[in-house]
């Protein structure tokens, strides 16, 4: 079983290293090319620990005030961007909000210059989804959504190709799934979200952003593993002993450092059109 949540800081600070490599710098700078003179505000949904703020506050001008907004304040009482800058170097402003997507109002980014969420639409509903672009859209403010999942994964050496085939289809499903009654975009969450922009008239980009893993992602690689494995036999039992087999298989080699994976993400830029 997985021994790291994928809604902790401790899972966040682990795989930092490899979000902050694959995000796209290019959808970055046509951001910032969007931004005009001024304080810049961003807004930062599901801001969890500030890894978004971190990585772009100082691709964009500034001076910047952000609002990290999520639903859960033990995740943002681990936040600490006081040594964080814009793009001349001088410190960003913050200010943090307890609230759930769902609590979002419609005209909670009035004022604001830009709105940012990193690995995010995938773990929401299309309600929610079309509820965060019409904020957007209503406030006339573009919007950078980074690392939202596809459901790829390539792992090497290359191994039993059926069953991890399997596996991913199954990943994929489960990432789809209703949970507690909410129905998860997963791998569909920038393909809907790209066309919900497009319906308002908004232009959008997207950037293939994939994890790239390899000997020094060790302890992120296995942990990754599992929880591709645990999500895949949740939504299909009848691959376990299989399924297990191999993550013994694939976590040896995650550990002796030989193991590599690509893992999918895509990053989605919208802008008024």
């Amino acid at each position: 079983m997985s021994s790291i949540s994928t809604a902790t800081a401790e899972w966040l600070a682990l795989r930092a290293g490899a979000d902050d490599r694959s995000r796209s710098t290019e959808l970055a700078r046509e951001l910032a090319r969007l931004v005009g003179p001024g304080v810049v505000e961003v807004h930062d949904l599901g801001a969890g620990t500030g890894a978004m703020a971190r990585w772009l506050a100082p691709r964009l001008p500034g001076p910047q005030h952000w609002t990290m907004r999520d639903g859960d304040p033990g995740i943002l009482a681990h936040a600490d961007l006081r040594s964080v800058g814009d793009r001349e170097g001088r410190p960003i402003e913050t200010e943090w909000v307890v609230e759930h997507l769902a609590e979002l109002p419609r005209d909670a980014f009035h004022g604001a210059t830009v709105v940012t969420a990193s690995a995010l639409l995938d773990v929401i509903t299309e309600q929610e989804a079309a509820h965060i672009v019409a904020a957007c859209v209503d406030a006339g403010v573009p919007a950078l959504f980074s690392l939202s999942v596809t459901g790829h994964a390539e792992l090497r050496p290359r191994a039993d190709d059926a069953l991890e085939g399997e596996i991913g289809a199954a990943f994929a499903d489960h990432q789809r799934r209703d949970a507690d009654g909410r129905r998860m975009l997963g791998p569909d969450a920038v393909r809907v979200v790209t066309e919900r922009f497009a319906a308002a008239g908004w232009r959008t980009r997207t950037a293939s952003t994939p994890w790239r893993l390899g000997e020094g992602d060790r302890a992120l690689a296995a942990a990754w593993l599992d929880g591709w494995v645990d999500a895949a036999v949740e939504q299909r039992p009848e691959l376990a002993g299989a399924a297990d087999d191999l993550r013994r298989r694939r976590r040896a080699q995650a550990e002796a450092g030989d193991l590599r994976v690509v893992v999918g993400h895509e990053d989605l830029l919208a802008w008024p059109g």
